[in-house]
């Protein structure tokens, strides 16, 4: 087997790693929790006592990644866009290219009917 010194090492390695993964989880629910706050902000519901929990696990403020307070800010500006109602939908839809849409879609299933012989 392993000498004694290389056995504490591998252990101690093991240990600093499984710390380590523990922190970025911790962050991640942290910054989860920071995006479903600012949304019931958003909405006016009621905030949820387990995301300040998560909060202060992670040390208190937490800073959204690019991609995430993206999301954030995105939703709030749709709702500032959505004041135009059903004619503002329909324009939308009308700049949807809908061939190049269906015929991503039928690229698609063919790329998983080849992946799977069971279709």
């Amino acid at each position: 087997g392993m000498a004694r010194e290389e056995f504490e090492e591998y252990q101690r390695q093991l240990l600093e790693e499984k710390i380590e993964r523990d922190k970025a989880f911790a962050q991640r629910k942290a910054e989860r929790a920071t995006v479903r706050m600012h949304l019931r902000d958003k909405y006016r519901l009621a905030q949820d006592e387990r995301d300040d929990a998560q909060l202060h696990v992670a040390g208190g403020t937490v800073e959204l990644p690019p991609e995430l307070a993206a999301m954030v800010h995105s939703e709030e500006e749709e709702e500032e866009e959505e004041d135009g109602g059903a004619f503002a939908f329909l324009a939308k839809l009308r700049e949807v290219d809908l061939p190049a849409l269906r015929d991503r879609a039928l690229g698609t299933v063919d790329e998983v009917k080849e992946k799977c012989a069971l279709m």
